[in-house]
């Protein structure tokens, strides 16, 4: 598999090799050492889900809180997602930038979301089925959200996803700016802090 780190720092980008015959296809789709390597320490599983989409659902963006946090190992097991990674470390030197990558059943890509980060997708078939690899269960009083339409964000949904439907909790998020104000955002300094622990605990 390849491995190439995405422009928000702590993201990447995994793309499988496929073997085919007249069966069908193999892959490995997650290999916990390639992304240990990559990342600087092992993942600690600790959940898994799956979410299937109509075409132009966006989920996110979404994020918890630091430490812990939640990074995400996410692939598109069934039609096709374009799935965006969002830098809402204040402090960070790519705050509010973002970078994107298309998951679908063709390719069979992955994408690595850090602790601290923000996520989102926007569904590009019906049915579009997504699987996530999490480090830590869900915890609703440590969840949030940003809403994926704030301006100041930017986020490019492509024509493919059609007419777009949140839910209202998303709808309801606070813009970037405003996350901002109200404290809500993890820190760069923050989440460098946990990683940093994550990569010394990897030695021990």
């Amino acid at each position: 598999m390849q491995i190439r780190e995405l422009k928000i720092p702590d993201s990447f980008e995994i793309t499988p090799r496929q073997f085919s015959d007249d069966r069908g296809v193999f892959l490995e789709w997650y290999r916990f050492d390639r992304l240990a390597e990559a990342v600087g320490h092992p993942l600690d599983l600790a959940q898994g889900n799956t979410s299937v989409s109509k075409r132009g659902v966006v989920r996110g963006i979404h994020f918890a809180d630091v430490p812990p946090s939640q990074a995400k190992y996410v692939t598109a097991t069934h039609g096709a997602v374009l799935d965006y990674v969002i830098d809402i470390r204040v402090g960070s030197p790519t705050f509010g930038q973002w970078d994107s990558v298309l998951l679908d059943d063709v390719d069979r890509r992955a994408i690595y979301i850090s602790e601290g980060l923000g996520h989102c997708f926007v569904a590009l078939t019906d049915d579009a089925t997504v699987s996530y690899l999490v480090t830590s269960t869900f915890n609703a009083d440590r969840e949030h959200g940003i809403n994926p339409l704030d301006e100041e964000v930017g986020l490019v949904f492509p024509e493919a996803a059609g007419e777009l439907l949140l839910s209202p909790k998303d709808k309801e998020a606070p813009g970037l700016s405003d996350a901002e104000a109200s404290g809500l955002l993890p820190t760069w300094e923050a989440t460098r802090a946990y990683l940093e622990s994550l990569d010394s605990a990897k030695g021990r």
